[in-house]
């Protein structure tokens, strides 16, 4: 596809404020920085964006959002902010509100701020995977299963039932060698791509033609308890993992606002 045919993309970055495992994670201090910085930096950096837009429920996540170079031109209602809201409300509210100030995309991109280690040059390798097929709705980012779905049940009271009861000839998975499985891809939290047409048509953010974009190294790291965060602490001092650079001062400067090693506000 080329420059002047390139489809207008906005940037989607969900950072409610209620996050219960990992308290206010999106915005506690990993390095110098809140965790939203690094995914709004990378995706200002990738080139890929025509705006980069904080969907939050917080004015103050709002403000910082704002110091790293995102906008967020409004807040998400409560209702659409909860732990089991789905991915579709907050998007729909989001391009909706964008359009109603006349700013309209042919696609965006989900880009959580719980993957850290997502670069500019990740986002760029998975534009190139959407734009290139014509024919996908959407792009997903994945990695190989660590624990294969045909060795899970499911209890029923005193017996259990595999979750997929498939196999090998007269052999169940469950009982197969893990050689023998077909390979199986989960997804991760770093990325999604869409055309706006899908959320809009189909009311989904997937659609049904789902392109597979797989991740390497640590771009699919996921921060969703305290666990995570120490590993994410640890790959970090062994030089293990490296976060995207930030040509910024942290949010708060010098003053008693300002970000400490492991802090939050």
């Amino acid at each position: 596809m080329n420059a002047v045919s390139k489809p207008k993309a906005v940037a989607l970055v969900p950072a409610r404020a209620g996050s219960r495992r990992v308290v206010h994670k999106n915005i506690r201090c990993l390095g110098h920085h809140p965790l939203l910085a690094y995914t709004i930096q990378s995706a200002l950096q990738s080139g890929v964006f025509e705006a980069v837009v904080v969907s939050t429920d917080d004015a103050r996540y709002a403000d910082i959002a704002r110091h790293y170079g995102a906008q967020a031109p409004f807040l998400r209602p409560a209702d659409l902010a909860t732990a089991t809201s789905p991915d579709i409300e907050w998007v729909a509210h989001a391009l909706e509100n964008l359009a109603g100030d006349g700013h309209h995309y042919d696609c965006f991109s989900i880009l959580r701020p719980t993957s850290p280690f997502r670069t500019a040059d990740t986002l760029r390798r998975a534009w190139r995977a959407f734009a290139g097929d014509p024919r996908a709705d959407s792009l997903r980012a994945v990695e190989p299963c660590r624990q294969h779905p045909g060795k899970m049940w499911l209890l029923r009271g005193s017996r259990m039932q595999p979750l997929l009861p498939f196999a090998n000839g007269t052999q169940p998975w469950h009982s197969s060698q893990y050689p023998s499985l077909p390979e199986v891809y989960v997804q991760n939290a770093s990325l999604e791509i869409a055309w706006t047409r899908v959320v809009l048509e189909q009311g989904s953010i997937a659609g049904s033609a789902v392109v597979p974009f797989l991740t390497q190294g640590r771009e699919g790291f996921d921060i969703n308890s305290e666990d995570d965060w120490m590993l994410a602490e640890v790959l970090l001092d062994s030089g293990a993992a490296v976060l995207p650079k930030v040509d910024l001062p942290p949010y708060g400067g010098t003053g008693r606002h300002a970000v400490g090693q492991g802090g939050t506000w």
